[in-house]
């Protein structure tokens, strides 16, 4: 079948230049004589105009240059047209892209849009809301929420709101029901994750798997901030997180197809890095195969 490509471009993402990846995509594109249109990204998540691209003019392939929020909120709209999609990582984290191992240079990424391969990829819903990568309650949502009120983007201001808000954290009550056990606690932050990634290398979830069938739940308790920073870091970049179920030093970490998590202090949410309204309680369920993300070929979520 000869390919059509989409291209949805996320004017804000990240700090770079959105025009110099245009550049790159019409001049990649346009060598290999490949049919594509470029769209730009939308805060509805809603891509009606691709849509008909897609159902009518036969469009194979939906690419977004944006952050882990955009592609979440476009595969969402257009999984169920078949199509496959790529990823050129423009954001702020870009935790997909290092999990999927889709290079970070513009170039080498739409370059794997011919020389990768389409895996299927799993996702997950939390209350009905779509999520592609990883989802969040506290500490890192309340940094999720005040990031998107910055006029500036990118790594260097996600460090300091990180920073200002790590003084001022502080621990929720949770209780956190898997078809193994049920469990009351305090905690800065649950993580829910399907990538390994929170992003720029920073591994949340040692064992996630793109498409294995599970959650992986990471929880950090309520403890010393000081030990909070020492134990995380060494329990969980480190990859000292193996095992399922874990728990040391106030870090617990399970697998399961599906989780409830009550809220009762209603803990800040995130989903995929964008800040989201909260609930008091969230069904979070895994959705197996839920969409096709090109990858390069020896990657393993490609080959397995």
């Amino acid at each position: 079948m000869e390919r059509k490509i989409a291209f949805l471009l996320n004017p804000i993402a990240g700090s770079g230049n959105r025009s110099g990846v245009r550049k790159l995509i019409e001049k990649r594109l346009s060598a290999a004589q490949t049919e594509f249109l470029t769209f730009p990204t939308n805060a509805e998540g809603k891509y009606d105009e691709v849509r008909d691209k897609i159902l009518h003019e036969g469009f194979t392939d939906v690419v977004v240059a944006g952050g882990d929020g955009t592609i979440s909120s476009v595969v969402n709209d257009l999984r169920d047209t078949g199509v496959n999609f790529g990823l050129i990582p423009c954001g702020s984290g870009n935790g997909l892209a290092l999990c999927a191992g889709i290079p970070k240079k513009a170039e080498k990424a739409i370059e794997l849009l011919f020389t990768g391969q389409p895996a299927e990829t799993d996702a997950f819903v939390i209350n009905n809301n779509f999520s592609c990568m990883l989802s969040g309650l506290g500490f890192d949502a309340q940094v999720a929420h005040d990031f998107a009120k910055q006029t500036k983007r990118g790594l260097i201001t996600y460090i300091r709101q990180t920073y200002t808000n790590f003084l001022k954290a502080r621990p929720y009550r949770f209780e956190i029901i898997t078809h193994e056990s049920a469990i009351k606690t305090e905690a800065y932050f649950i993580s829910i994750a399907n990538s390994n990634q929170f992003g720029n290398r920073f591994t949340i979830a040692p064992k996630a798997s793109l498409n294995d069938g599970l959650l992986d739940i990471v929880v950090v308790q309520k403890m010393n901030k000081l030990q909070m920073i020492v134990s995380v870091l060494y329990q969980v970049m480190n990859g000292e997180v193996k095992e399922h179920p874990y728990k040391k030093d106030g870090v617990m970490y399970y697998q399961a197809p599906h989780v409830v998590i009550h809220n009762p202090q209603n803990a800040p949410l995130h989903i995929d890095g964008d800040p989201k309204e909260t609930s008091p309680s969230f069904t979070i369920q895994i959705i197996p195969r839920a969409f096709r993300l090109i990858q390069p070929v020896l990657h393993p979520a490609a080959i397995a």
